[in-house]
Order: C-alpha cells, then sequence, then structure tokens
C-alpha cells in the first residue's frame, strides 16, 4: 500500500509538473515561469554542442531550433507517460488482467494517444486515469500544433520585413548601401518609409519574440546574414540620421526607430541571458562614411561629431553582437 501510495505522488507530481511546463511555454507569454523549463534546459544543453559540431561555421543551422521545439514537446509526452504510467502501476489491481509496470506503461501510452490499443479492461479509478491521460495527451498534441502555427507566423512577419530591406540594402544589409540605392533612384521619401517601418518591425518582433522565445533561433528563409544583421542596419540607418545627415523630417523617426530598436536588443538579451561585447569601431572611420553619403547627395550637419557616432554605434553594437555571434553570420560593418 506504502509502495502504491508513493508511485501515485510520483505520478501526480510528474505530470502536474510537464502540464504545467507546457501551459508556461505555449499559452503563457513570455520565459517559462515552471520548475522544469525544458525548453529553455534542453537549448543550454544542445546549443554549446550544436556550435561544436559546426565549429568553424557562424551561427546555429536552420535546423537546430525545430529540433529544439520538436524534442521540447518529445519530453513532454515522455514525462506524462512516466507519470501516467506510474499511477497507472499503482492501479494495477483495477486492470483486467491486472497490469505490471510494462503492461501499464503500454496502456497509458495508448491512451495519451488517443488510440486505445491495450485491449484491457479498466474499472473504477483505473478509468479516470486512462480518461485523464487521454484529455493531456490530446491537449498537449493540440497546443503543440497551435504553438507551431504561431511560431510560423511569427517568422513569416519577421522575415517578411528583412526581405524588403534586403532587396535594396543588399546582402547581407547596409545601411550606407541602403541610402545609396535610394540616392540613385531619386526616391528621399522612401527613406523615410523605411524609417517608420522599421520601428514597427521592432516592435513586431519584440512582441512575438518575448511571447514565443523560441523564435530567437529560428533563422531566417532565404536571408544568410540573418535578422540580427538587418536590426543593425536599421540602428546604423537611424544612428545617420540622427547624427550625421541634416533632415530635420527624418530625424524624429530615426530616433524612435533607434529607441525602439534599443529596446528590443535589451529585452532579448535579457531573456536569453547574454552581456554585451566590446566592439573597435573608431571615429577615424566617420570622415569615410560621410565621404560616400556626401557622394550620394545627402546634406550632412554642419558639424558633425565622429567621436560621439562611433561612441553610440560602440555601445549599440556592443548590444547586437551576442546576437549575431550566436543566430547569424557577422555582417560586414
Amino acid at each position: 500500500m506504502i509502495i502504491q501510495t508513493v508511485e501515485i505522488i510520483a505520478g501526480i507530481v510528474l505530470v502536474v509538473l510537464a502540464l504545467r511546463d507546457v501551459f508556461d511555454t505555449v499559452v503563457v507569454p513570455g520565459e517559462s515561469r515552471g520548475a522544469l523549463r525544458v525548453a529553455r534546459r534542453l537549448l543550454a544543453i544542445l546549443l554549446p554542442i550544436w556550435k561544436w559540431a559546426r565549429r568553424g561555421k557562424s551561427g546555429v543551422s536552420t535546423s537546430f531550433a525545430p529540433a529544439i521545439l520538436m524534442g521540447s514537446f518529445l519530453i513532454w509526452m515522455v514525462l506524462l507517460w512516466l507519470g501516467f504510467g506510474l499511477i497507472a502501476h499503482a492501479l494495477g489491481d483495477w486492470f483486467a488482467p491486472r497490469a505490471d509496470f510494462q503492461e501499464a506503461l503500454f496502456i497509458v501510452g495508448s491512451a495519451l494517444c488517443t488510440v486505445g490499443l491495450s485491449g484491457i479492461e479498466a474499472h473504477g479509478p483505473a478509468r479516470w486515469a486512462l480518461i485523464l491521460a487521454g484529455l493531456s495527451g490530446l491537449s498537449v498534441l493540440n497546443m503543440a500544433v497551435t504553438y507551431l502555427l504561431q511560431v510560423q507566423e511569427g517568422i513569416s512577419r519577421r522575415d517578411a520585413g528583412i526581405l524588403e530591406l534586403t532587396t535594396a540594402a543588399g546582402q547581407p544589409p547596409s545601411a550606407l548601401g541602403l541610402l545609396e540605392r535610394y540616392a540613385d533612384l531619386e526616391s528621399p521619401e522612401e527613406i523615410r518609409r523605411v524609417l517608420y517601418k522599421g520601428r514597427d518591425w521592432c516592435a513586431t518582433v519584440l512582441q512575438s519574440h518575448a511571447s514565443h522565445p523560441s523564435l530567437l533561433y529560428f533563422r531566417s528563409v532565404g536571408v544568410g546574414s540573418g535578422w540580427p544583421a538587418t536590426l543593425g542596419a536599421m540602428m546604423d540607418l537611424a544612428l545617420m540620421f540622427e547624427l550625421l545627415i541634416e533632415d530635420r523630417e527624418s530625424r524624429a523617426p530615426a530616433i524612435l526607430l533607434r529607441s525602439e530598436g534599443l529596446r528590443l536588443i535589451d529585452d532579448l538579451n535579457g531573456l536569453i541571458g547574454l552581456e554585451a561585447e566590446s566592439d573597435d569601431t573608431s571615429a577615424a572611420a566617420v570622415p569615410r562614411v560621410c565621404a560616400r553619403l556626401t557622394a550620394a547627395g545627402y546634406k550632412l550637419r554642419s558639424s558633425v561629431d565622429a567621436a560621439e557616432f562611433a561612441e553610440q554605434r560602440r555601445s549599440t553594437l556592443a548590444g547586437y553582437a551576442p546576437l549575431l555571434s550566436i543566430l547569424a553570420p557577422r555582417r560586414r560593418p
């Protein structure tokens, strides 16, 4: 009787922990607050191994994030299987014929998958255990499908903005390349639209990726430089309008874009526990940037503070450099 009681308690604990972790990860926005944190722990274990296996290559592969996601759901189902298996084994006398532990796992697995292949009759509390197992399995599988759809939608919204930018800014995206491209097209008003769209894009990425952190590790399809490089190009573009280019109408949206981008960088770094890195941007490179802007036809501010521009870019790049190093190849300066 004591052993059966211990099995039931252990099984209930496993089931509750697994369901709580699934609920926190899939339904509740943000990082899981449960005790298991399966996705976070799986990521911490596999990311160093994955990077070691891909030594010499920058960033994670396109299959890394899907593997983490599918692995998390597999672990949750296994925990439910073991938890309900312990409960079913403790209630073995309520099955006909009596179920040993191996048979109990088979019965519970059949119920979790909602296929009912065991062919063993359940009575009394054993019936309710199997019903709960079936409901739990069905709920997790439905949440898995829903979560995958949410992930695909978030990736689609994020990558749409990337593709729009890289069409004009090149691959990998460059703020200078974008400015020169629109100057050649004689469409300076389009740059202002890019600033507004960039701010909206940063807000969209922050909302979706903070709600579902697994999106961070999904590589952008058809975009070799990845979404952190797009973020860097946006930040450079905003900084140029803020400190180098004389354009009063574009300065306000540039400042707002940069503020939104800095918030995105800080929140995502805090979410996955990254720290800022040092950067070697120097004031000596600013005159070359100014020369290219002047050649493209942009009017520069009467007093350009090269040291301030370099300092602001250093602090910004130091923030998103960790995202670049983990998620995508480092972009060109």
